[in-house]
């Protein structure tokens, strides 16, 4: 298919990391987007993120790098703890391959945000319920769900960046199940204070067996909690009350004074995210003149660390490709997956392998992840040990796959 117009009118459906970078990049490259989303107003919430060299290296082509930050601090210490309040050295995320940029989602959508040019439309409230198209254009019903209004639409491109269970994949693409379960549940939220016992710049891991708690320490904002957990059901995890199914994943045994903390405060927070854990794993991204970028995409999980990153840079190169390729959609698109999607296969993978660091799955896994801990902390073997951790899954993170 060839596209008659050069820089053309883009749709983007999710006002997300992954949505403004590509509504960003495309009005730069002389597109005009549109975004909606279905909140209705610009969410402010956010928790844990790692920024690794490849969302740093759009980053900073975007102008948005110095804006976002990096909330590391210099004193930061994370300890290996135990239900009875136990401490020993740990690992934290700061301590990674490629000294990843610690930030909370926040600081990263606000960036991207300030940096839109202030004729970009942003439309709140607002879904795409049907999506067609031929060889001139996309004609997109879009429901106002404030105001009841309902209008239709002609788009030279529509980007889905309404995240893993996206509206605009399930219209397009179709019903059928893009979601690969992992099997895991995730509950994160940020505290509105430290936990008592630790100061600011200290942060835990509580590893068991097919369970872990992690606060994550940042300079210059409160904690983030994750709770991260093994399931055989997840319907049953959804039937009763975040912190009912939180607490009987770490049950049956006596939570203890620092766990129960940590339940509290979970169950207090005014705002949290409660959620399975799938990848999103599909033979294609695009369709026409429709194409999904970030979670709706491919979905590499928090685990994989790499969900911003990823998100960035793909809209980036997005609006690169089709600079490239003007007046040539379907090259644009074609060449833009097939530089993705090796790159997004290989996070896929780092998911699984990550995984076993942050909640290892049972017995085995936990012995094998705290040998690693101890070792890592070891004056000889510590170094050879990162190197080992430092592999090709760990240079991906780095891979500036943008990059012109």
């Amino acid at each position: 298919m060839t596209d008659t117009v050069r820089h053309g009118r883009a749709l983007v459906v999710g006002l997300g990391i992954a949505g403004i970078a590509t509504a960003l990049r495309l009005r730069e490259v002389g597109w005009e987007p549109v975004l909606v989303e279905q909140a209705p107003a610009r969410r402010s919430s956010g928790y844990f993120i790692m920024l690794f060299g490849t969302g740093i290296a759009s980053a900073r082509r975007l102008g948005v790098l110095e804006a976002i930050g990096d909330r590391r601090s210099p004193q930061l210490t994370t300890y290996e703890v135990n239900r009875a309040g136990r401490r020993s050295p740990g690992m934290s995320p700061a301590d990674l391959p490629g000294k990843p940029r610690l930030v909370v989602r926040g600081d990263i959508e606000q960036a991207l945000f300030s940096a839109l040019p202030d004729d970009v439309e942003i439309r709140y409230s607002t879904v795409p319920t049907r999506i067609t198209q031929d060889d001139s254009a996309a004609t997109v019903t879009l429901h106002d769900t404030a105001s009841g209004a309902v209008v239709t639409e002609r788009f030279d491109l529509v980007v889905g960046a309404d995240g893993m269970r996206s509206t605009v994949r399930e219209l397009v693409f179709g019903s059928q199940n893009h979601l690969h379960p992992l099997n895991y549940m995730i509950g994160a939220t940020v505290l509105k204070e430290s936990i008592e016992g630790f100061t600011q710049d200290e942060g835990l891991v509580l590893a068991e067996p097919g369970r872990s708690a992690w606060i994550f320490s940042f300079r210059d904002h409160t904690p983030g909690l994750l709770f991260s957990y093994r399931t055989d059901d997840t319907d049953a995890e959804f039937a009763r009350p975040p912190i009912e199914s939180i607490r009987a994943a770490f049950g049956p045994q006596p939570p203890g004074p620092l766990l129960e903390r940590l339940f509290t405060a979970f169950e207090q927070a005014p705002d949290f995210l409660f959620d399975s854990v799938h990848q999103v794993r599909m033979p294609r991204w695009h369709r026409g003149r429709i194409v999904l970028i970030g979670d709706a995409a491919w979905c590499v999980t928090l685990y994989a660390g790499m969900g911003a990153s990823s998100g960035i840079a793909g809209g980036e190169l997005l609006g690169t490709m089709l600079q490239r390729h003007p007046g040539d959609l379907s090259g644009a698109l074609r060449a833009w997956e097939d530089r993705m999607r090796p790159f997004i296969h290989t996070e896929q993978k780092s998911a699984l392998v990550m995984r076993r660091l942050l909640t290892p799955h049972d017995r085995k896994e936990q012995i094998m992840r705290s040998v690693m801990v101890r070792l890592m902390h070891a004056p000889v073997i510590g170094p050879a040990i990162g190197k080992m951790v430092n592999g090709p899954d760990m240079n991906n993170k780095q891979l500036d796959i943008a990059a012109a």
